[in-house]
């Protein structure tokens, strides 16, 4: 059982600065949870403070329903990866993979098996015998990932570890981490992993649930789909997802009876249930959210007839080979459009135009108070 809790985590630093805020978070046992966020919102912070890297101010951190804010590193039956290697450059990765070992004084055919299991995991059986200087980036860090392996630990914890990797590496990285993940948790070993990172790719395909933080609060905790399609702020709004939502101040009026979005003379209605959701609230100044996905292109005469109808100027387009991100102004408002290619040649030519006319899938918007940015079209 390796459940780690947060009870009212707070870190305060000796010159008063409150990286912090008290944040409440379980992470069940087995589960991959991702932390993400911009840089400077604490989430290193955080999981040095589970590691016992950094003192803790105020709460509690349990892990497997042990308190463990007093206990040192080693003993929280924890493993670290961190996004230096951190590998002694005189050893063999062999002698790398047992160093640990040694020191725990474990019988040398344990520590022989350990290593060449997890050799055997993470597909380095060939390198044991190579120095750090021998290897690649990728190679170095899936050995850095071997040694939080042989120790079996109760949690592991990835501290934005494929940071120094190029694009290919981390999308490879990536899968095996995952893969790793789900190996252990096939065979019924620990396996409750706690990652930071930045880059939400990483935390959109690792993750099981996500935690998004900022400033030193968490502002969600979910799975990747209720992330970007149920964001609860516009912090998550804007952060998940690229391109990134759509975020416009707009104003909203009654027209024959249903509430709709003016945004410089035209309108889009909001579907009723969102509608009384909305009403609800009465927010003084609002912002329409709404993801590139869920703006299409009117293509034919059917869809011209749609209700749902704005009409705009494209000012630039970005090929991306099987799609093109459109963007376009709305009065002085721009939006962008994620558009198949065959949909923009068949409707643009790929030429800039004004006049165009493109659907809004209003059931996927969303509607934010602009004053609390909490999103008030959101079923509680």
């Amino acid at each position: 059982m390796a459940e780690v809790k947060f009870k009212h985590l707070e870190k305060v630093y000796s010159n008063g600065f409150h990286a912090v805020h008290g944040i409440d978070l379980t992470i069940n046992d087995g589960e991959f949870l991702v932390i993400v966020g911009p840089s400077g919102c604490a989430k290193s912070t955080t999981l040095r403070m589970l590691a016992g890297l950094e003192s803790i101010t105020g709460g509690e951190v349990t892990i497997g329903g042990k308190v463990v804010n007093n206990l040192a590193p080693k003993d929280r039956g924890i493993a670290m990866v961190f996004q230096n290697y951190a590998l002694y450059p005189h050893m063999t990765v062999e002698e790398n993979l047992a160093f640990g070992l040694k020191l725990q004084k474990l019988p040398k055919d344990e520590i022989h098996q350990r290593v060449h299991e997890a050799a055997r995991i993470l597909e380095i059986e060939d390198l044991l015998d190579r120095l750090p200087r021998q290897l690649s980036g990728g190679q170095a860090q899936r050995v850095a990932v071997g040694r939080a392996i042989v120790k079996k630990p109760d949690v592991f914890l990835f501290d934005e570890p494929l940071s120094n990797l190029d694009a290919k590496l981390r999308a490879s990285m990536r899968v095996r981490i995952s893969d790793l993940h789900k190996h252990l948790k096939s065979e019924n070993r620990p396996a409750t992993a706690v990652y930071v990172t930045h880059d939400q790719t990483e935390a959109m395909t690792m993750g099981d649930r996500i935690c998004v933080m900022k400033l030193g609060e968490i502002m969600q905790v979910d799975t990747p789909e209720n992330l970007y399609n149920a964001p609860v702020n516009m912090f998550v709004a804007g952060f998940i997802g690229a391109p990134e939502m759509n975020l416009v101040d707009v104003s909203l009026k009654e027209h024959e009876g249903k509430l709709v979005v003016n945004m410089d003379g035209q309108h889009l209605v909001i579907p009723e249930e969102k509608a009384a959701l909305i009403r609800s609230h009465q927010a003084n100044k609002t912002v329409l959210g709404i993801r590139p996905d869920n703006i299409t292109l009117a293509l034919t005469d059917e869809a011209l007839a749609h209700e749902q109808i704005i009409v705009g100027d494209v000012i630039r387009m970005e090929n991306m080979g099987h799609e093109v991100f459109v963007y376009f102004r709305i009065g002085n408002d721009e939006f962008t459009s994620r558009v198949p290619i065959d949909d923009v040649k068949a409707k643009l030519g790929m030429k800039l135009q004004k006049g165009v006319k493109f659907i809004f899938d209003m059931n996927k918007a969303h509607i934010f108070d602009k004053e609390t940015e909490m999103n008030i079209s959101l079923k509680k």
